[in-house]
């Protein structure tokens, strides 16, 4: 087995895929995804941006028979200028092809369609007006940053969901002016955001807006509010406090787990339950006391020569 074999990953859950995917934004993915199928609407998944492909685990998850799923990324391809090479290797981890999918084929029986490019090709893979929901988590570089999200434009259906990765993280500025931009140049309404995420539409937002202002309604992990920016009413919604969500099962979930420990027979995790008490150290055995002389020194005058017992009875009689 080669090295780069061994190496693949095999999580036993979402939480052991590599990158950063908050409880609250998976909460607000399922919900808003769950509903689509609901409402037997039609429609694809795409992804742009994929790492090590924690989303794209989650997102396959609502994928229907129907549904093709698109992931573009570079992966560990050449990215397409000296900048976004060097953010690239600084900004992730090891973004490899191999890596991706055996993350994603630890939980799921088939792939995506990988894409191994920029998001400018994106527009020649998903037909327009095609997507029910896309996920732009790519470059954090404002030129691609703002490309990527202009190549989804068209993709989307009329009720189609973009969601944008860090609009308002700190170490990307570059993403935070895009998303700004795209607001006020190409339209895009917004519906939720998170401290992490913003989720848009280029259809009319009010009917999906409903949703997000009912789903935390009630809840003590979460806390909302309606804002109101540039005559729109985005939810903002504080998921700091989130429980965990659940997610999909990875096959590899039970290795590692001994084979008695789910039938409860006997097997190696017996050493980590408690057992019977150790038994005491055995104490030596207590030395037999010495029986009375008399039948011995009768015993030895009857076998042994005289010359033999005269000397110990002279000695005796001292």
């Amino acid at each position: 087995m080669t090295p780069s074999t061994t190496e693949l990953p095999r999580p036993k859950a979402l939480s052991e895929v590599k990158g950063r995917f908050r409880p609250v934004d998976r909460q607000l993915f399922d919900w808003i995804q769950s509903r689509q199928p609901d409402r037997a609407e039609p429609g694809n998944l795409l992804e742009i941006g994929a790492c090590t492909g924690k989303s794209a685990v989650f997102m396959g998850a609502s994928r229907r028979a129907e549904d093709a799923f698109t992931v573009c990324g570079l992966f560990d391809s050449p990215a397409p200028d000296a900048a976004n090479d060097r953010e690239t290797a600084t900004s992730y981890a090891t973004p490899t092809r191999r890596a991706f999918e055996a993350n994603h084929l630890s939980f799921h029986d088939t792939l995506p369609e990988i894409v191994r490019a920029s998001a400018s090709v994106v527009v020649d893979r998903a037909p327009a007006a095609s997507c029910r929901f896309a996920h732009v988590d790519a470059s954090h570089l404002y030129e691609h940053a703002h490309a990527g999200i202009g190549a989804v434009r068209d993709v989307p259906l009329p009720e189609g969901v973009v969601v944008l990765d860090d609009h308002r993280a700190g170490h990307c500025p570059g993403v935070a002016c895009a998303t700004r931009g795209v607001v006020a140049a190409l339209g895009l309404n917004p519906i939720c955001v998170t401290g992490t995420k913003s989720h848009g539409t280029w259809g009319a937002a009010e009917p999906l807006r409903d949703g997000p202002l009912e789903w935390p309604a009630g809840r003590d992990d979460l806390w909302h509010e309606v804002q109101q920016v540039a005559g729109r009413g985005p939810i903002r919604v504080d998921g700091r406090k989130a429980v965990e969500h659940g997610h999909p099962v990875s096959r590899h979930a039970g290795e590692g787990e001994p084979s008695g420990a789910a039938t409860g027979s006997a097997g190696p995790a017996a050493s980590s339950r408690p057992g019977p008490a150790r038994p005491a150290p055995a104490r030596p055995a207590p030395t037999a006391p010495a029986g009375r002389p008399g039948r011995a020194r009768r015993l030895a005058k009857d076998l042994l020569p005289p010359i033999v017992t005269r000397g110990p009875a002279r000695r005796r009689g001292r």
